[in-house]
């Protein structure tokens, strides 16, 4: 390559980088606060204002997922067809519309009514997002930029945790319970930001007026050359994609993911609520958000220097199993331990193991699937995935109930954890079989 195409390369990788990357992480962080906005809430006024009890409280948490999983894969292949900017900016409005309408649930059926229809209006949002992204830069810089796109998510736990307490406390505005007043605090910005979408992103870098020509030419050829080549090794249609073995593979293990992510999203605020009385300690809500954002702030870190080492030696099947198999051992340690701090600090292990894998997950089906196909299979994927997101909050809530503490749930969580790990190692050790066209090391099938 000659110091023209160098140049091309850098300022393009840094321009995708700084331009789009932040929007479309600034939509994630909005997303993920409105889905995980309940966890705030529960424990906060409105498990009380609406008596629910605990495996209540988990199905309401889960039954967004079953929405979610319903219209996911044809979501994304909508996306594929219509673009990412009219689609992302379509689910953002609506899964804003319904948001907004939490403010005023009257009762436990009518929550799980408004959670499954919060599921069915974001269906498809992130696994869109992640495909958008990959369509932008070429594999070798996947990682950096998807790992940047996934600081949002602890970010928002940072943020958004005290932001939550903050709304909360509001008490009493347009006569509404702080926690009501939460949910419609967190609803308008995905209303506002899902109408910019449609005007700021582009679907594709020969549309984009912001890259120089140079620029373009290098993007369009540098990703022409890659679907070339990817399509002639490991061609996949769309519906093969579907019943493809390793994309089942990846989706069980994400699965391991999801649960150990959102039984800790979902509870943490619980847990450090419970701190009152397995303690005895006192935080009003604003400082129990504090507490909460806490393990996140050393994940963002975590993941942008796990994630960076990743780009920088090429993604590596220790790069995803290792921290599966920490987080998978942390998390029941986490509730074992006799004081607060303690437990806190177990749980940042737990929240730095699960999103230093997540980023470096998600290079690896754009590997060896293109087009049509990358939509599918990136959809299945975050299908099954989140088929987690529902056990996850049911069962952890029923088995509190029925065992009186969160210890047997957690150590269901880090069993299904240290499941991940173990086939992320499978599937790097068949993939020297069963890919053996396109690389005889078994490592370097995840990096290929």
């Amino acid at each position: 390559m000659d110091t023209t195409q160098q140049s091309a390369e850098r300022s393009a990788v840094k321009k995708v980088a700084i331009r789009l990357v932040p929007f479309v992480a600034l939509m994630f962080f909005i997303n993920y606060l409105d889905r995980t906005a309940i966890s705030f809430a529960g424990p906060n006024g409105m498990n009380s204002d609406l008596a629910l009890s605990a495996a209540q409280f988990g199905f309401a948490s889960g039954v967004f997922f079953i929405g979610y999983i319903l219209l996911e894969v044809p979501s994304n292949l909508a996306l594929h067809k219509f673009g990412a900017r009219r689609w992302l900016a379509r689910i953002m409005v609506s899964w804003g519309i319904v948001a907004a309408l939490f403010t005023w649930v009257p009762n436990a059926d009518g929550l799980y009514i408004l959670r499954f229809a919060l599921g069915v209006a974001e269906a498809g949002f992130f696994p869109g997002a992640i495909l958008f992204l990959s369509l932008w830069v070429p594999s070798k810089h996947r990682s950096k930029i998807l790992a940047l796109f996934y600081l949002a998510q602890p970010l928002t736990t940072v943020i958004g945790a005290p932001l939550a307490g903050a709304l909360m406390q509001q008490h009493g505005v347009f006569g509404l319970e702080g926690w009501r007043f939460m949910y419609l605090g967190v609803s308008i910005p995905a209303i506002i930001i899902g109408v910019v979408a449609w005007f700021y992103l582009s679907d594709k870098p020969s549309e984009a007026k912001w890259l120089t020509v140079a620029e373009k030419e290098w993007l369009t050829g540098a990703l022409a050359r890659e679907a070339k080549s990817t399509s002639r090794g490991h061609h996949v249609s769309a519906w093969k994609a579907l019943g493809n073995g390793r994309v089942w593979m990846l989706s069980f293990i994400y699965f391991g993911f999801i649960y150990g992510l959102y039984a800790l999203g979902f509870f943490l605020p619980t847990i450090i609520k419970g701190f009152e009385s397995q303690f005895g300690t006192k935080f009003d809500v604003f400082q129990q958000g504090l507490i909460t954002a806490i393990p996140y702030l050393p994940a963002a870190i975590v993941l942008y220097l796990w994630s960076r080492d990743a780009t920088r030696r090429g993604v590596k099947t220790w790069h995803i199993a290792i921290p599966a198999a920490v987080g998978g051992v942390s998390i029941p340690v986490a509730l074992a331990t006799n004081n607060p701090v303690a437990t806190v600090a177990v749980i940042t292990v737990t929240a730095c193991a699960i999103f230093a894998a997540l980023p470096n997950f998600w290079t690896v089906p754009t590997r060896f699937l293109t087009g049509a196909a990358a939509a599918a299979g990136i959809a299945l994927i975050n299908t099954v995935g989140n088929i987690a997101g529902f056990a996850a909050g049911y069962v952890t809530g029923a088995l509190k109930d029925w065992t009186g503490s969160y210890l047997v749930p957690m150590f269901v969580v880090g069993g299904f954890m240290i499941l991940s790990a173990i086939l992320m190692v499978v599937l790097a050790r068949r993939g020297s079989v069963d890919a053996a066209e396109a690389d005889d090391d078994a490592d370097t099938y995840i990096a290929h």
